[in-house]
C-alpha cells in the first residue's frame, strides 16, 4: 500500500470527526429558533429521507426478529441525537461529548474479561470527576445539560449493541431503517415543541445542512475507513472525538474552557483509546 493510500482512512475519520462537530455547532445557531428538539427533527428526518431514498432498503422486507431489533436501534438513535442536543443547548459542546463517549468506552470495557481494563475506568472516571461538579475546584455547568449528556452516553451504548444486532442486514440498509424508525420517535417531538416554525424554507435549508454535515458525510467517510481500518485502529482514531468538538466549539461558538475542563477532556479520550487499543479481538 502506498503512504497516501494508508493515511486515507485516517483522514476519513479526521474528515467525519470535523462534519459531525462542526454540524453540530451549526446546529447550536439554530436552538434559539426552534429548539433542539427542533433541530433534531429536522436533522434526523432530512437525514432519514436522504437515506431511505438512496438505499431503497424496503426492496428486501424485514423479517419480525429483523424489525424489532430494528425498531429498538432506531429508537436509541433518536433519544441519543434529542438528548446529545438537549445537552449542547446548555453546556459546551466538547464537555457533553466528552460525557457521551463514556457510553461507548463502557461497552468495550463491559465485554472485556481483563482487570487491566478497569485501568481505563479509573481514568475515566477520573475525567469525569474533573469535569462534573462533584467537588469545589469543578467549573459550574447546568445539571439539566449534564443529565442529557449522561442520558445520550447510555443510549449511544444501547445503540452499538442493538446496531451489532442489525448490522447482518448490511450498512446501508441498517442505517436507512434505523433512521426512518429514530425520525418516528424524534420528528413528533420537534414538531410539538416548534410548531410551524420548523417548516420554513429558511429552517429546512438549515436542517438540510446539519443532516448532511452530522449524518450523511460522516457516516460515507467512516464507512470508507472502517473498510481499511482495523476496528481497535479506528476506535483509537474516532476516541479524539471530544477535542475535536471541544476545537469547533471554541472557533464557531467561542465556547471557552478552563484547563481543568481540558485536562478533564484528554483523561476521557485516554480512557477511549487505551479501551480501544487493547481490546480483545473479535
Amino acid at each position: 500500500m502506498t503512504r497516501a493510500g494508508a493515511l486515507a482512512p485516517g483522514l476519513a475519520i479526521l474528515a467525519s470527526m470535523v462534519s459531525v462537530n462542526a454540524g453540530a455547532a451549526w446546529a447550536k445557531h439554530l436552538f434559539p429558533v426552534v429548539g433542539s428538539a427542533g433541530v433534531t427533527a429536522l436533522r434526523v428526518g432530512i437525514a432519514a429521507l436522504l437515506l431511505m431514498s438512496v438505499t431503497r432498503p424496503w426492496r428486501t422486507p424485514l423479517r419480525r426478529p429483523d424489525a424489532l431489533n430494528v425498531a429498538i436501534y432506531g429508537l436509541m438513535l433518536g433519544a441519543m441525537n434529542l438528548l446529545i442536543y438537549g445537552a449542547f443547548a446548555r453546556i459546551p459542546i466538547g464537555i457533553a461529548v466528552a460525557i457521551e463517549v463514556t457510553g461507548p468506552l463502557a461497552v468495550v470495557i463491559l465485554s472485556s474479561r481483563r482487570a487491566r481494563d478497569f485501568a481505563w475506568v479509573a481514568c475515566a472516571a477520573a475525567g469525569l470527576w474533573l469535569l462534573l461538579p462533584l467537588h469545589a475546584g469543578a467549573a459550574a455547568l447546568d445539571p439539566v445539560g449534564v443529565a442529557y449528556a449522561l442520558g445520550a452516553a447510555f443510549c449511544w451504548a444501547m445503540y452499538i449493541v442493538f446496531g451489532k444486532r442489525v448490522s447482518a442486514l448490511g450498512g446501508g440498509r441498517a442505517v436507512a431503517w434505523g433512521m426512518l424508525a429514530a425520525s418516528v420517535f424524534a420528528v413528533p417531538v420537534g414538531v410539538a415543541t416548534a410548531g410551524a416554525a420548523l417548516f420554513t424554507p429558511a429552517m429546512l435549508l438549515g436542517g438540510l445542512s446539519v443532516a448532511l454535515l452530522s449524518s450523511a458525510l460522516p457516516y460515507t467517510l467512516e464507512m470508507m475507513a472502517l473498510a481499511r481500518l482495523p476496528q481497535r485502529v479506528f476506535g483509537i482514531l474516532v476516541s479524539a472525538g471530544p477535542a475535536v468538538a471541544a476545537l469547533a466549539g471554541f472557533l464557531m461558538l467561542d465556547e471557552r474552557l478552563a484547563a481543568q475542563q481540558w485536562l478533564a477532556i484528554l483523561l476521557v479520550i485516554f480512557a477511549s483509546a487505551g479501551a480501544a487499543a487493547t481490546a480483545q479481538r473479535a
